[in-house]
C-alpha cells in the first residue's frame, strides 16, 4: 500500500480514466491532455488495477457499470492500492449500491453521463483544489495545537420509501413500480432540503422550518416561502416521475410540505 503524496502546485496531475466504451474514454483523455493534465486510459477494471499499481495517479475517473469486474469493486480494490487516490463516479445508470459503494470508498464526486467536457474538466479541478487546500491546513497545524472536538458523523445515505438519498456526493436515486430508475444531481440547496424533508416522513413542515433547518435562515413564513418554493418547484422536477403531479413531495396548502415515504 502506498504512502500518501503530496501534489506540488506545479505539477501535472495524473488521470486515469477507466470506462469499457472506447470512443468515451479517449474522448476525455484528449480533452483532459489538452487542458494540461497527465492523461491515461484503461478500458476495463482489471486492466485500471494493474495501472494503479505500476504508477502513481491522483484522480480516477470511473464508469460504474463496465464487463467483468464492475466499478464498485474496482473502487474498493482501488482505495486499499491507493488510499490517496480521488475517485470520480462517471454513469449512466444509478442504484442504492452503488450510491453507498460510493460513499464506502470516498468517491469525491459523481457524475451523470452524457456529461460534457466541461462538467468532468470543473468536477477534476475541484476535487484537486480541494485536495491542496485540505494538505495546506494540515501543514499549518502545529503539532502542540489541540485536536477540535469530532463532530458526530452524519449518515452518508438517507433510504426513506423509494428514494435514497447520498449526502455526501448529492445523488437522489428514485425506484419506480415497474422496475424503472431514476437518478437525479442535486445542488447543496436542494439536498438540504430533500434530507430534511425525508427525516421527517409524512410530516408537514412549513417553509420557516425548513428555511431554518436545512438552510440556516431565520425567516416569517411569508419570507421564507419565497425562498423554498423554487427549490421545491426544480426538486420535484429532478425527482418526480410526474413533476405536474408530485406525489414525493406533498403541498398542504395553507401549512407547507410533507415527504411521502409511502409512495
Amino acid at each position: 500500500m502506498r504512502k500518501p503524496r503530496t501534489l506540488r502546485p506545479n505539477q501535472r496531475a495524473r488521470i486515469l480514466v477507466v470506462d469499457d466504451e472506447e470512443h468515451i474514454r479517449s474522448g476525455i483523455r484528449r480533452s483532459l491532455t489538452l487542458l494540461g493534465y497527465h492523461a491515461e486510459e484503461a478500458a476495463s477494471g482489471e486492466e485500471a488495477l494493474r495501472m494503479l499499481e505500476q504508477g502513481q495517479f491522483e484522480v480516477m475517473l470511473l464508469d460504474i457499470r463496465m464487463p467483468g469486474m464492475d466499478g464498485v469493486e474496482v473502487m474498493r480494490l482501488a482505495r486499499e492500492i491507493s488510499p490517496d487516490l480521488l475517485i470520480l463516479v462517471l454513469t449512466g445508470y444509478a442504484s442504492l449500491e452503488s450510491a453507498i459503494a460510493a460513499v464506502k470508498c470516498h468517491a469525491v464526486d459523481y457524475l451523470l453521463k452524457p456529461a460534457s467536457v466541461h462538467t468532468i474538466a470543473e468536477a477534476v479541478s475541484r476535487a484537486l483544489q480541494r485536495r491542496a487546500e485540505a494538505e495546506r491546513r494540515g501543514r499549518q497545524r502545529t503539532p502542540r495545537s489541540p485536536s477540535p472536538p469530532e463532530e458526530p458523523e452524519e449518515e452518508a445515505v438517507l433510504c426513506v420509501g423509494p428514494v435514497a438519498l447520498n449526502l455526501q456526493i448529492r445523488v437522489a436515486v428514485v425506484s419506480g413500480g415497474d422496475g424503472d430508475v431514476l437518478q437525479a444531481k442535486l445542488s447543496p440547496t436542494e439536498t438540504a432540503l430533500l434530507a430534511q424533508l425525508m427525516r421527517y416522513p409524512q410530516t408537514v413542515l412549513s417553509c420557516r422550518t425548513l428555511a431554518q433547518r436545512a438552510l440556516g435562515y431565520d425567516l416569517t413564513e411569508a419570507e421564507a416561502r419565497e425562498i423554498i418554493r423554487p427549490h421545491i418547484c426544480r426538486l420535484r422536477r429532478k425527482i418526480e416521475p410526474d413533476p405536474a403531479h408530485p406525489r414525493l413531495i406533498r403541498t398542504i396548502v395553507g401549512r407547507g410540505y410533507q415527504f411521502n415515504g409511502t409512495s
